[in-house]
């Protein structure tokens, strides 16, 4: 093992895992480096929670190697866990106390923990510190999952859906926290169904889909460049919907312009014409199109939202 995968947050080789007659995890390999955000996507079903709970040692993988902090999960140490912060998808039974009466006690279990209110004011509960967690919103009760998860100031932060119920402006004041995060050191593995927040936040995605990764890179430039070729699309003189894909569209609308003249069309520019460059959320879709037949739930009912 070299020095680079000794420090490594995340080193998965071969990760498999089945429920039942269902292979959920196919031999799947992922790392994830100090300061590095990395954005596992999929369909409903396709296995990231089971991933997460894998990394977080609370499943066991059928075969494959894990390692996270440089230790499998299933036999490290329970120092092991200072370094590990994890927000879950679904939010736990937090009692009768208040957000900063949560904050403080997680705080202290650790030995280098951010302060309360740093902590309070980086998710935006600030207003909410005194605010029982049971009497919280949505939203607000999943920014105090956030909050839980990083007052240890973890080496690795794994977030399974973190922005559920976040407002948009709620959701961009995350990913600010998130990009200090990984700006300090902090490697982070999340799974989104927001496309925008992966191109956002991810240095690189990995789009999981019929228990495989079926394509992993940065954002811009997921799938490859075929993937990526813009598209021309107009309405004919017959008012029939046209399209062609071509690495030089600009030479397309020329033609169509040409053509439009030719017809007598005024300002020869054909109706609904549009050059659009595929985004990542056409990237994706075209990506899991193969396995986009309905996967069912993982066997104990948890990837139902996933």
């Amino acid at each position: 093992m070299t020095q680079q995968q000794e420090t490594m947050p995340v080193r998965v080789r071969g990760l498999r895992k089945r429920y039942g007659d269902r292979e959920v995890l196919a031999g799947i390999d992922l790392a994830v480096a100090p300061g590095e955000t990395y954005a596992l996507l999929g369909p409903n079903g396709a296995g990231k929670s089971t991933t997460i709970g894998i990394l977080e040692g609370v499943r066991r993988a059928d075969r494959g190697e894990v390692r996270v902090l440089g230790v499998d999960p299933l036999a490290a140490p329970r120092s092991w866990r200072a370094g590990l912060g994890v927000v879950a998808q679904r939010t736990g039974d937090l009692g009768p106390y208040t957000t900063r009466e949560l904050v403080a006690h997680f705080g202290g279990l650790y030995a280098d923990a951010r302060p309360t209110d740093e902590v309070l004011d980086l998710v935006g509960l600030g207003a909410q510190a005194r605010t029982r967690a049971a009497k919280l919103s949505g939203g607000q009760q999943r920014r105090l999952d956030v909050a839980l998860g990083i007052v240890g100031r973890p080496r690795l932060l794994l977030l399974d859906e973190p922005t559920t119920g976040f407002d948009p402006a709620s959701r961009r004041q995350f990913w600010d926290m998130l990009e200090g995060l990984s700006g300090e050191g902090t490697a982070i593995l999340l799974t989104t169904h927001y496309l925008d927040e992966a191109a956002r936040l991810a240095d690189r995605v990995g789009v999981l889909s019929g228990g495989r990764i079926v394509a992993e890179a940065p954002p811009a430039e997921l799938g490859g460049a075929a993937a990526r070729v813009p598209v021309v699309s107009w309405r004919d003189a017959d008012g029939n919907a046209r399209e062609e894909r071509s690495a030089a569209p600009a030479a397309i609308v020329a033609r169509l312009r040409e053509e439009a003249l030719a017809a007598g069309i005024a300002g020869g520019e054909p109706a609904e014409l549009q050059v659009r460059r595929p985004d990542l959320e056409s990237v994706y879709l075209g990506l899991i199109e193969p396995a986009a037949t309905a996967e069912p739930a993982d066997r104990d009912g948890r990837e139902e939202t996933r």
